[in-house]
């Protein structure tokens, strides 16, 4: 179904309430959707009282943190047909607020607007109209201690790394764990410290989806922030993990803000954290302990882990099924092959890959795009052009004999090589507390 077909048809949406509920074994937080004239929804999230530290709650305010929520899952949902109006009945938001998540909505699904061929400028994309009022609540709080959100890739393996002397004060994050999810924590020792968010989608919308009815990317590390930080109110956390590096700030389509990892970006991490001083004014910090860091020094710090290399997964396509694999086949798997290149043996990576992903002839338009030589590159949470360049150009320099086809070819076609050093340098614009900066700055100045 095309935006045109559509447009209109539907014009409200409506975000009528959200409840928490708890029992001895959990707390229950559901919203209740509706797009007029289309469907009703009701997805909700869970977390076990199991994980509960805060013996201080306060209802009202932990209803507020559940709302915000809710504002974020109902992107979800929105955007299968595109309502105009949003109303806003579950909780207050000033006209501040309204413009914080309209800016989300907007730059979130800017993947989604691209590959829908939905041409549609801020000011018409949406209108947000809150009819509640402002709450009180107690907002007092002092936290100790970090949530690390686990991914399943090697970013957060590397953070739990970064941060294994602080393990008595860390617990691993995780959102609809799947078993790599679990055993990515198992073998950084979190085994009994993990606390798990289970994230419950209303079946309507994959009956919209089936039906035809607008689909896409959305902003998932925003879902990350807001859940993250309810849960750290309920487990008395101070900081929050996360384990964005600086390459997620690049743009997916040249010349454009368009970026498949804006709510992993640094514009979004500290409108998150204005968003949380302004309007909650909780004592909870949200960063990315990765952000002075690209992908490459991740991997560089990543291939001293060998208990994880087995484990770990990225590959997108191999998450929808079970087990979890790498497809061999995809942007994510062959940026991922290219950028431990440098730092693995070839038996390694046939090890963790099962295939040589640079003697693959028919991934050669895909690497063109990871290298950028081409319009775009691939709407995947890959890194910069720069730093695949590099890759590349350190594991043409260490092969011996004859190159693999991908290489063969970016020899011949391009031949690039990086001028700078990147495996040591620091990204000044991040969030990083002090003592979370000098333990970064002091891993990748090591010998």
């Amino acid at each position: 179904m095309e935006y045109a077909e559509i447009k209109g048809k539907y014009p409200r949406f409506i975000y009528e309430k959200c409840e928490v509920n708890k029992t001895n074994e959990k707390y229950e937080f559901k919203y209740y959707f509706e797009i007029e004239g289309l469907k009703k929804f009701t997805p909700s999230l869970e977390i076990a009282t199991q994980y509960v530290k805060n013996t201080e709650i306060d209802d009202a305010f932990l209803h507020e943190l559940a709302f915000h929520v809710g504002m974020v899952e109902m992107i979800s949902y929105w955007k299968c047909a595109m309502p105009y109006e949003v109303i806003v009945k579950a909780g207050y938001l000033n006209d501040r607020q309204i413009n914080w998540f309209k800016k989300l909505f907007y730059h979130g699904l800017g993947e989604f607007l691209y590959v829908n061929h939905i041409d549609i400028e801020y000011d018409d994309f949406m209108k947000i109209k809150c009819e509640s009022t402002p709450q009180k609540f107690d907002n007092t709080f002092e936290g100790h201690g970090n949530l690390i959100a686990i991914g399943g890739g090697k970013d957060s393996v590397v953070s739990l790394n970064l941060l294994k002397e602080m393990k008595a004060d860390n617990d691993a994050f995780m959102i609809n764990p799947k078993a790599v999810h679990l055993e990515c924590a198992k073998a950084g020792g979190y085994e009994n410290k993990m606390v798990v968010i289970q994230r419950n989608l209303d079946k309507g919308i994959v009956e919209l989806n089936n039906a035809g009815f607008l689909n896409g990317h959305t902003p998932f590390s925003a879902m990350v922030s807001f859940s993250s930080l309810l849960t750290a109110y309920l487990t008395k956390k101070k900081y929050i993990v996360l384990s964005n590096e600086s390459s997620a700030n690049e743009s997916n389509v040249v010349g454009t803000k368009i970026n498949h990892q804006y709510s992993k970006s640094y514009e979004y991490e500290c409108d998150f954290n204005n968003y949380v001083k302004e309007h909650f004014a909780v004592n909870i910090h949200y960063f990315s302990l990765l952000r002075p860091l690209a992908e490459i020094q991740i991997a560089m710090l990543f291939a001293k882990y060998p208990e994880y290399h087995h484990v770990f997964k990225s590959c997108n396509v191999g998450s929808k099924q079970e087990p979890w694999h790498w497809c061999c086949n995809c942007p994510k798997c062959l940026f991922v092959y290219i950028i431990l290149c440098p730092f693995l043996l070839d038996e390694e990576l046939l090890a963790i890959f099962g295939e040589n992903l640079l003697d693959k002839k028919e991934l050669l338009e895909i690497f063109i795009e990871l290298t950028g030589n081409s319009a775009h590159k691939p709407f995947e949470c890959v890194g910069t052009y720069e730093e695949v360049n590099y890759a590349i150009s350190r594991k043409i320099e260490k092969t011996e004999g004859d190159l693999p086809f991908l290489l063969d070819y970016y020899q011949k076609h391009y031949s690039i090589v990086p001028e700078n050093d990147m495996l040591r340098s620091y990204n000044e614009e991040n969030n990083l507390p002090k003592e979370f900066s000098d333990i970064v700055k002091g891993v990748i100045n090591e010998k």
